[in-house]
């Protein structure tokens, strides 16, 4: 058994008195500017997220438009810009409704006709969208906030390509910008 002499009460003494004399860190939040900084990977030089799959423009994709379907932490599709999903009970015709109250960056409404615009282009680029495409007969508005896309043949994995994650992602885009063809960039 080791014994404690004064040397190291005295030691300890003084460590004690300089942590309570520096005390905590300041730390206050900025109440003034409302500022979120961002630092990319790598430079962004092209906007558009469907002509390009690069992680720098997809994540830039996130931040100026949306989805209809996300992904949760356990992988499983979930619906984001969509409010209802129906599908039909042979598994053809899949009736997607927009949530109410969406709007895009200029405060225009989102409305189903944008949906159909950006997921015609994106089925153009995306191998998954281009098998979704294949397969799929017609994808039309029904009014303001419903479209319906109709299977020609059957294709089981419909949610799973217009919620995934990764890149080339089935952003949705006001229809004015989305009908900008596939092979061409977004400015």
């Amino acid at each position: 058994m080791s014994r404690v002499n004064r040397r190291d009460v005295a030691r300890g003494a003084i460590a004690t008195a300089a942590a309570m004399t520096l005390g905590a860190p300041l730390v206050s939040a900025q109440h003034i500017r409302q500022t979120l900084r961002f630092v990319a990977e790598s430079d962004l030089r092209i906007l558009d997220p469907i002509w390009q799959t690069a992680y720098v423009t997809r994540n830039h994709g996130y931040l100026v438009y949306d989805t209809l379907f996300g992904t949760d932490e356990s992988l499983k599709i979930k619906p984001q810009m969509v409010e209802r999903t129906t599908v039909s009970s042979d598994g053809m015709k899949y009736t997607f409704t927009l949530r109410d109250g969406l709007r895009w960056h200029d405060g225009q409404p989102v409305e189903s006709e944008d949906c159909v615009e950006s997921l015609k282009r994106w089925g153009k680029k995306d191998r998954f969208g281009q098998l979704l495409i294949a397969h799929t007969e017609k994808i039309v508005p029904v009014d303001k906030r419903t479209f319906a896309l109709s299977l020609g043949e059957r294709f089981g994995p419909v949610l799973d390509a217009l919620g995934k994650p990764s890149s080339n992602v089935p952003f949705m885009m006001p229809a004015r910008i989305a009908s900008t063809s596939a092979h061409e960039q977004i400015k």
